[in-house]
């Protein structure tokens, strides 16, 4: 894969490598991204290649920021992230934009410091990652609006500032109009990144998450009530009781007494348990 000029040698290599490094022992992504030459081979094949042995290479990209904590690091040292935006924003093929998505969901999914070096709000490489999510979203492919909403929703689980970020960029008003109109799986991954955004990030281990009242009411105004996690944050906090009543207004009762028969026992144990909570005996008494 290091050689600089046979592009047919290095596509069958960098698919050997995809296959070899993803199997039985993750060890080998640690050991793939340790030999001298690969991080600097990764990169000038993503950066200069043709589309389908960049396409290749990518590959290799996801499985190492997949099954490698230390792959990851190395990689987000380098300067494959600007190398894999650069690509997002220019090309249109289907088969490269895939695994450059994911590679980059990759690198922001791991723990809080990693999102905090990588993605710095106010920087231009932060901004550059938020407009090629934005494509991504606006894309006629399935495929690319769920990673990109899944990516978004790793950005949104970091800092104030991370959550800030989302919620004032151009991605938001999409979200929202995705969340009502996209089909299902779509539309779960776009609740985790507005049900991220709504809830700050915890002091501690085992503290319970306090949410940024703010951004509820304000999603909440502009039509977000949509699944099960989104309507327990409406119902534990919005201000001055008005979570269930809103709810309520929204048919929401109907939709989790729906969920109470669900054959998923996870959706059936949280929807009898908002009903048992917040619409039982005692509601509306105190009209």
């Amino acid at each position: 894969m290091m050689l600089p000029n046979k592009g047919s040698t290095v596509r069958t290599a960098a698919w050997a490598l995809s296959n070899l490094i993803k199997g039985p022992d993750p060890k080998a992504a640690t050991e793939l991204i340790r030999v001298e030459g690969v991080l600097d081979a990764i990169l000038r094949h993503l950066r200069k290649s043709d589309e389908e042995l960049a396409t290749e290479v990518a590959w290799v990209v996801v499985y190492l920021s997949a099954l490698s904590n230390f792959a990851t690091s190395m990689l987000v040292k380098s300067d494959v992230l600007p190398v894999l935006v650069e690509r997002l924003a220019t090309s249109n093929s289907l088969q490269l934009l895939i695994p450059v998505l994911r590679s980059l969901g990759n690198l922001v999914a791991g723990d809080s410091h990693t999102t905090s070096t990588i993605l710095v709000p106010g920087c231009e490489i932060t901004d550059n990652v938020i407009k090629v999510l934005v494509k991504c979203l606006q894309s006629e492919h399935r495929v690319l609006k769920k990673e990109a909403a899944w990516v978004l929703s790793n950005i949104a689980a970091g800092s104030i500032e991370h959550k800030q970020l989302i919620y004032s960029s151009e991605a938001l008003p999409l979200l929202l109009r995705l969340l009502s109109l996209a089909p299902f799986d779509i539309r779960k991954e776009v609740a985790y990144v507005l049900g991220n955004i709504c809830v700050a990030p915890t002091e501690g281990d085992g503290g319970k998450p306090n949410l940024i009242v703010e951004h509820l009411v304000s999603l909440v105004q502009k039509g977000c009530l949509s699944g099960l996690q989104f309507m327990e944050l409406v119902l534990r906090g919005m201000p001055n009781g008005e979570g269930p009543k809103l709810v309520e207004r929204e048919d929401g009762i109907d939709a989790m007494e729906r969920f109470q028969f669900h054959e998923n026992e996870d959706l059936r144990n949280m929807a009898n348990g908002l009903v048992d909570k917040y619409f039982g005996e005692d509601y509306g008494l105190d009209e």
